[in-house]
């Protein structure tokens, strides 16, 4: 029998890879795409007539106001805004305004005195900045795919070949179509669809596979355990079938004892330190 405290004591408190933190590809690219309009609106640094000089370059190059919501950190099409003068919705896409009302759209935010006054020397340099700021809410999506990436590194190194011998993200519908296994104790005798992040097929087992990884703590916890549970149980009437889940984190100090009771009656549930001491190879067989 595996004690729980043990097992828990060697969650981890960071999975991050060296390619979490920014994802510079992407912030390269995006500026690329705009890098030709933004050196046209470098010829405004210094301006001292910046106003008249914008309004030459939108008059001449409307495409030009595409780049204005990023100089603002802002990632949109249309933004809005409202004081003692009144209200307006400015399409930076189409230039559906007069010159004059973005003169004042840019005089308000501060960019005009941004660029005038030369408090930013280029403005690609100063839109990479940005870029790489606003990349760094795509962090959580990446934070989301780090455990599942880690487990499919130890499902290849263990020898299983993707779309051969495991798969990625596949429905029970994909499942039943392709081997007939009998999902209804999960999906409520077809009524309802579940997708596992990996599925594993060896000659003499199925293996379906969830993987999560909490950093930090949240209500959402104690549902996953619960639930994980229920679905451990429900496959455990289905023959020829396993679940197993990947789990770690220290986030999952909040729900201990939630993940204690699962721990204790579901056979396959592991965490990063069982990945890395071989547990693939002794479980997927």
């Amino acid at each position: 029998m595996r004690n729980f405290n043990n097992w828990f004591s060697g969650f981890r408190s960071s999975i991050a890879n060296y390619d979490y933190y920014t994802d510079f590809d992407k912030v390269y690219r995006n500026v690329d795409s705009i890098k030709v309009e933004l050196n046209i609106l470098n010829s405004l640094v210094g301006s001292k007539d910046v106003e008249n000089d914008f309004e030459s370059i939108i008059t001449k190059y409307p495409e030009t106001l595409k780049c204005i919501p990023l100089l603002l950190a802002v990632r949109a099409n249309e933004i809005y805004a409202i004081d003692g003068d009144g209200e307006c919705t400015y399409d930076f896409k189409n230039m559906t305004l007069s010159a004059e009302e973005y003169k004042v759209f840019m005089r308000k935010t501060g960019l005009f005195h941004l660029i005038a006054n030369r408090i930013v020397s280029n403005l690609v340099d100063y839109v990479t900045g940005v870029e790489t700021g606003l990349d760094s809410n795509a962090r959580k999506s990446r934070g989301g795919h780090l455990m599942e990436n880690l487990v499919e590194s130890f499902i290849a190194k263990a020898g299983f070949v993707r779309d051969v011998s495991y798969y990625k993200e596949m429905k029970i519908s994909k499942i039943i179509e392709k081997w007939g296994y009998d999902f209804s104790p999960v999906s409520n005798n077809g009524k309802t669809e579940k997708r596992f992040d990996y599925v594993v097929k060896t000659n003499n087992q199925l293996y379906v596979i969830e993987t999560n990884f909490y950093a930090s703590q949240g209500s959402k916890l104690n549902e996953t355990a619960r639930s994980y549970k229920q679905i451990s149980q429900e496959i455990e009437q289905i023959d020829g079938v396993t679940f197993v889940w990947f789990t770690d984190g220290k986030g999952r100090m909040s729900s201990r004892h939630n993940l204690e009771e699962t721990f204790d009656v579901m056979e396959h549930i592991y965490n990063i330190n069982d990945l890395e001491n071989g547990i693939i190879n002794e479980v997927l067989v």
